[in-house]
């Protein structure tokens, strides 16, 4: 990571969250951390992740949800946004922070997971490239570049379309993933 990379990361998470407050700061997902929606261990699969922060504890657990991949974050805030609940901050891998890989296995294109605290951007500052070739841990996912450049650049060369974060919808999220 650039120091102006790191820079931008640590001055992003004091941005505000949604209830006006100051957001938490981003969190390292270690190997006790789990997807509070299919459970995999997240740093032992590829691909984007991301943790939500909200009013209340998520999952039986503190604070953040945390996410194997950005669409089942995506998936999960929708519903708690249905139910009342107030996000505070959403972090999202941010790919023009990191030096990510790609690889192939069994004949798909898979991209590096980044799970450390520096590693995450808030969503609302990354571009996202939907439904590229490239798959996380769920298949079909949104990857994030905070570099919109960037993301143009993975665009050009991978597929899929961008999108911001106002641009991602429930029917956008119901497409990706492993159907």
């Amino acid at each position: 990571m650039t120091g102006a990379s790191a820079l931008f990361v640590g001055a992003a998470a004091g941005c505000l969250g949604d209830d006006g407050g100051d957001a938490p700061s981003p969190a390292t997902l270690t190997e006790d951390d789990t997807c509070d929606v299919c459970g995999m261990v997240i740093p032992r699969h590829p691909g984007p992740t991301a943790e939500t922060f909200y009013d209340r504890d998520p999952s039986g657990h503190s604070n953040p949800a945390r996410f194997d991949s950005t669409w089942e974050a995506f998936q999960y805030d929708f519903e708690r946004r249905d139910r009342g609940w107030t996000r505070r901050a959403f972090y999202v891998t941010d790919y023009s922070a990191v030096d990510y890989d790609l690889f192939s296995e069994g004949g798909d294109t898979y991209i590096s997971t980044h799970p450390e605290a520096e590693a995450f951007a808030p969503a609302e500052s990354v571009t996202f490239v939907v439904d590229s070739e490239v798959i996380g841990a769920m298949g079909r996912d949104l990857i994030g570049f905070g570099d919109r450049g960037d993301a143009e650049t993975f665009q050009s060369e991978r597929g899929g379309s961008l999108a911001t974060l106002d641009d991602v919808t429930p029917t956008m999220i119901s497409q990706l993933g492993m159907g």
